[in-house]
């Protein structure tokens, strides 16, 4: 995922409006957008084995 993040703060500092932003700018916004990308995927990632141990014990346990 990070690597994905990288690659897009290059493509935009290349091509895009990030271009006309002084570098520790584009360096901010892309750590910006890194962690509240990691947060989500945390939170997400939380959540879904929070589902499942709760589908889990709905169910009766384990069969």
């Amino acid at each position: 995922m990070l690597f994905l993040v990288a690659a897009l703060l290059v493509l935009g500092v290349l091509l895009g409006a990030v271009a006309h932003l002084p570098v520790p700018v584009s360096a901010a916004a892309g750590l910006a957008i890194a962690l509240w990308l990691s947060l989500f995927a945390a939170r997400e990632r939380l959540s879904g084995r929070q589902r499942a141990a709760r589908l889990h014990h709905d169910r009766g346990g384990l069969r």
